[in-house]
Parts: structure tokens; C-alpha cells; sequence
């Protein structure tokens, strides 16, 4: 059980940190994708308390793209952040990249056009390529989290936005607690209720383990050579939003 799963010498009250399985290895996280896909949106709204569109177009505006802007949507899922940018930016693209082929399939019944099946780490674009990244969580999945991020930079154009919308655990360790319980919880009810299996939901409680802080993630983009990196939190620090620009 996650909540007394501690080795000696760890404070009462914090989390071990591991590798899901699912991290180990891309067929493994495709794989997973795969399964939950047709449940991707729903779930996600589940999960944010039903705030998760608002907090992703939120994010877009704190982003102050131009109108023309030629923006990724990495680890895309369906196409949410690909149709807000669409929306909000009449003469504007998005190019929606994922790893898992259904999730694109999805986004294109979403109205996104323009999508690519690749993997973070070797992404099919020219350096210097787009006025934003945006991902919508999906650095917490990606198995070397550095090199994701140091692929994002190249394909940034100087002066452009990464933005990113994941998962944390809140700095207080009893809303630590209650917050990691509920994620349980709740993939538990909605593993079993969709899927037959409470393990497809508790994913994202497990993948948090081994998961940066708020605080760390800022100091990573600012030691890559990201600039101005600006960090925002939601439900008392169980989501976080990452601003930052390309030097």
C-alpha cells in the first residue's frame, strides 16, 4: 500500500519514490495509452476536479501568443490544448504530437488536422520550429525527463513559451496524504467502473512518486536554459502550471 510504503530512515509520512512500470519502457507506456484512450477525456476531467479545460485556457492566455503563432501540443492526447490555440488564435496552428496513435485519432475526430506520432525525444521538427510547447501532463510520463525537455528547447524558437499542466503532490505532508488517498481512490472507482481493473486509473497516483516538486521542476527548465520561469499551483499545490522562455 503507497501511503506505508517507506524505506528505513524515511520521515513519517512522505512517499518512496519509483518507476511505474508503465515509465519503464515506450512499448509499456503505449501500451497503456492505448487502453485508456477511449477514456482519456473523461477521466481527465475526473481527475481535476472538472476544472481541467479552464486551467489549460488559462494557461494558453498567460502564454501571450500572437495571432500567427505555430505552436506544438506535445504528448497531446485528444487535442485539448491543440483546440483552445485553434480557437483563440484565428490565424494560428497546432501541430498535435503523441506517442500513442489512438490518442491522435482522437484529437483528429476533435478537429485538430495537423498531428504526428513521435517520441519526445527525437521529435521530427527543425530547431528553432515553434512560438510555443505546450503539454498537458505529460512531462511526469516521460522516462528521461531532462532529455524531453532539452528536445523541447531545441525545437523553441528563441524567445518562445513552454508551458506545462501536470500533476504534483502538494508540499504540505497531510494534504500530501489526503491528496495521494484520494488519487487512489478515485483511479481505484473509475479503473474498475470503466475499464474492469482498479490498476488502469491509480496510474497517475503511482507516477507521482518519482515525480519533481513544483519547486524542482523551476529549478530544471532554469538550469537547462529556460529564463523567466514563472510556476503557478491549483487544489493547494496538487496541480501545477509552468511558464518559462527560451534564452
Amino acid at each position: 500500500m503507497l501511503l506505508n510504503d517507506r524505506r528505513p530512515g524515511d520521515e513519517p509520512g512522505t512517499l518512496t519514490k519509483s518507476i511505474p512500470t508503465e515509465k519503464q519502457h515506450p512499448r509499456l507506456m503505449r501500451d497503456y495509452f492505448r487502453r485508456v484512450a477511449p477514456h482519456y477525456d473523461f477521466v481527465s476531467r475526473a481527475f481535476s476536479y472538472g476544472m481541467d479545460r479552464r486551467w489549460k485556457e488559462d494557461a494558453v492566455a498567460r502564454a501571450l501568443l500572437p495571432d500567427n503563432a505555430l505552436v506544438l501540443d506535445l504528448a497531446s492526447g485528444s487535442g485539448d490544448f491543440s483546440q483552445i490555440i485553434l480557437k483563440r488564435l484565428p490565424h494560428g496552428r497546432s501541430v498535435a504530437v503523441d506517442l500513442v496513435e489512438e490518442m491522435l485519432h482522437i484529437a483528429r475526430e476533435h478537429g485538430v488536422k495537423e498531428i504526428a506520432c513521435a517520441d519526445v525525444t527525437t521529435l521530427p521538427f527543425a530547431s528553432d520550429s515553434f512560438a510555443a510547447v505546450l503539454i498537458g501532463y505529460g512531462l511526469r510520463n516521460f522516462p528521461d525527463l531532462e532529455a524531453a525537455i532539452l528536445e523541447i528547447k531545441r525545437v523553441t524558437r528563441p524567445g518562445g513559451r513552454m508551458l506545462s499542466l501536470d500533476f504534483f503532490l502538494p508540499k504540505n505532508r497531510i494534504l500530501r496524504l489526503i491528496y495521494i488517498a484520494y488519487l487512489y481512490a478515485n483511479g481505484a472507482f473509475w479503473g474498475t467502473l470503466l475499464d474492469g481493473r482498479p490498476r488502469t486509473f491509480t496510474y497517475i497516483a503511482e507516477s507521482l512518486r518519482g515525480f519533481l516538486s513544483i519547486e524542482e521542476l523551476t529549478s530544471l527548465l532554469r538550469r537547462i536554459g529556460f529564463a523567466q520561469v514563472e510556476s503557478r499551483s491549483y487544489v493547494f499545490g496538487g496541480i501545477g502550471l509552468h511558464l518559462a522562455t527560451k534564452q
